[in-house]
C-alpha cells in the first residue's frame, strides 16, 4: 500500500493550495494509489528513469527515498543508472549515482 504522501501541503499548501490538493489527492492519491494496475515498486523504477532522463536531481533524491521504501534494491538502482547511462547521458549518471550511493548504502 502506497504511503500517504503530504509534501504537497506541507511545503505549498498556503502559496499554492490547488497544486498542493493535485500532488496529494490526485498524483500521489490516485495514480500511485492503482497497485492493480501497476506495483508501487515499478512505477517507482519508472519515476526514477524520468526524472533521471530530465536531470531532475531534487526530485529524484526524493523518488530514490521512495523507491528504496516501495522495495527497490541497491542493485535494481545501479543497473536502472547504468542502463539510461547511454540514452540520458553520461554526467546525469554521475550524478545519479551521488544520490544513489547516499540512499542505498546502509
Amino acid at each position: 500500500m502506497v504511503k500517504k504522501q503530504t509534501a504537497g501541503r506541507d511545503n505549498l499548501g498556503e502559496f499554492a493550495p490547488k497544486f498542493a490538493a493535485l500532488n496529494d489527492d490526485v498524483l500521489f492519491g490516485e495514480v500511485w494509489a492503482r497497485e492493480k494496475q501497476m506495483s508501487a515498486r515499478d512505477r517507482s523504477l519508472i519515476t526514477c528513469s524520468a526524472l533521471m532522463a530530465q536531470g531532475l536531481f531534487p526530485q529524484l533524491e526524493a523518488h530514490m527515498k521512495m523507491a528504496k521504501e516501495n522495495g527497490v534494491t541497491k542493485g535494481e538502482m545501479v543497473e536502472l543508472i547504468t542502463q539510461l547511462a547511454f540514452y540520458t547521458g553520461w554526467p546525469k549518471a554521475w550524478s545519479a549515482f551521488g544520490i544513489a550511493k547516499e540512499i542505498f548504502t546502509d
